[in-house]
């Protein structure tokens, strides 16, 4: 029986890094698509709620959806599909989605979602930003699904990709990582002031990478395609038996 392969994103349906994921992934399956009609970058996990959501059909298994990511992978699946696909994949973003950055991402928040109403998830970035290396990116994002449909996904785990820009130096390969972290420099850039209300922009100076060894950063850095595992469980089991030992008067 064909698989079933549900594509979505944040930039928005028409985005040239979704167009491409279609392309790449032709042939490993069904393609079906959801996504935002326009562009949801740094919307997270943001879900739209008792609000009317308009859904429009471009052509067969393709359709727009006026919300966010997270929207459109629900109403995608649930409203639309009505099965549950072989396996989600969130991209190709344009640029980055490394370190901390996930818990803003718009392509990893679909990877999410998917993955909370069990679904096997992928979330692919390339830092190559306009995305021109279509051959190398397009590529690679199908080995990556390939593999994840072969050997199957770790249970409750979602897949972050991230893929090296192939015009600053050739890809050597695939790493399995941990998430880098990263610091942004002067991200407040007030505009102006009227009448008492002062206005900002969020977004100032590229951030400071710390190239860790085993990172996400440290390996697309050495050219290498990076993929890490992401858990949904954000316990902090350690701080739990440190914690045991607080006592609260109530």
């Amino acid at each position: 029986m064909a698989k079933t392969l549900f594509i979505t994103n944040d930039d928005g349906y028409h985005a040239p890094g979704i167009q491409l994921l279609c392309e790449a992934l032709s042939g490993l399956g069904e393609i079906f698509v959801a996504a935002p009609a326009h562009e949801q970058s740094a919307s997270s996990h943001s879900l739209t709620v008792r609000k009317r959501i308009a859904t429009s059909r471009v052509r067969e298994g393709h359709y727009k959806i006026e919300g966010t990511p997270t929207d459109s992978v629900l109403l995608g699946i649930q409203g639309i599909l009505k099965r549950t696909p072989d396996l989600l994949v969130s991209g190709i973003n344009h640029g980055p989605n490394m370190g901390e950055d996930v818990t803003y991402s718009g392509t990893v928040a679909a990877a999410i979602e998917g993955t909370l109403i069990g679904v096997p998830s992928v979330a692919i970035s390339s830092l190559q930003r306009d995305i021109k290396s279509t051959d190398t990116i397009g590529r690679i994002a199908r080995v990556v699904v390939e593999a994840a449909l072969k050997l199957g996904m770790p249970d409750g785990s979602l897949l972050n990709v991230n893929i090296p820009d192939p015009d600053i130096s050739p890809i050597k390969g695939v790493r399995i990582t941990k998430l880098g972290s990263r610091a942004y420099d002067n991200p407040l850039q007030p505009e102006e002031e009227e009448d008492d209300v002062v206005y900002y922009t969020i977004g100032g100076n590229d951030p400071v990478w710390q190239a860790d060894d085993g990172t996400d950063i440290a390996a697309v850095r050495m050219g290498y395609v990076s993929v890490t595992p992401l858990q949904l469980d954000l316990t902090d089991y350690k701080a739990i038996v440190e914690m045991e030992q607080w006592r609260f008067e109530l």
